[in-house]
């Protein structure tokens, strides 16, 4: 009996850790060891969809870098792939706003970048459209490295 109860817990617990779509949920702990670069993004934020293309460049080009959207309006599920489409955007999307898990308060102002080393500590916030060159150098790395 008590293992029947045991088994119940851990599937209950699974079937919380699961988005809409039946995948495993998203979660920055995921990539501990990397770093993270959290993009706070909406559909109507102008400065958003213009750093979109850097953020899919960093993603893309730095190997020790993870970049994860989250979208401002709270938008999920199909509306939200089909927002991602329609801009460009080619990196993942966090199924919360982490900003309660890392201990900060919610941006109020779009677009804003948040910067985790890969021991998970938040290193930095960045407020405004990013460039290539300074996300680069706020995760700390190397133009070169993307060039190779």
């Amino acid at each position: 009996m008590r293992s029947a109860a045991i088994i119940l817990i851990l599937l209950s617990l699974v079937a919380c850790g699961r988005n809409d779509a039946g995948a495993a949920a998203l979660s920055i702990d995921r990539f501990h060891g990397q770093w993270v670069v959290v993009n706070y993004w909406a559909q109507w934020c102008t400065p958003c969809i213009k750093e979109i293309p850097e953020l899919n460049r960093l993603n893309q080009d730095f190997a020790q870098v993870t970049v994860l959207g989250v979208n401002y309006d709270g938008i999920s599920g199909k509306e939200l792939e089909l927002q991602q489409q329609k801009l460009g955007i080619k990196f993942a999307s966090l199924d919360a706003d982490p900003s309660t898990q890392l201990g900060i308060a919610r941006p109020v102002v779009l677009p804003t970048t948040l910067i985790l080393n890969p021991k998970g500590e938040l290193v930095a916030t960045l407020i405004g459209p990013q460039t290539l060159v300074s996300l680069a150098q706020a995760t700390q790395q190397t133009l070169e490295e993307a060039l190779n």
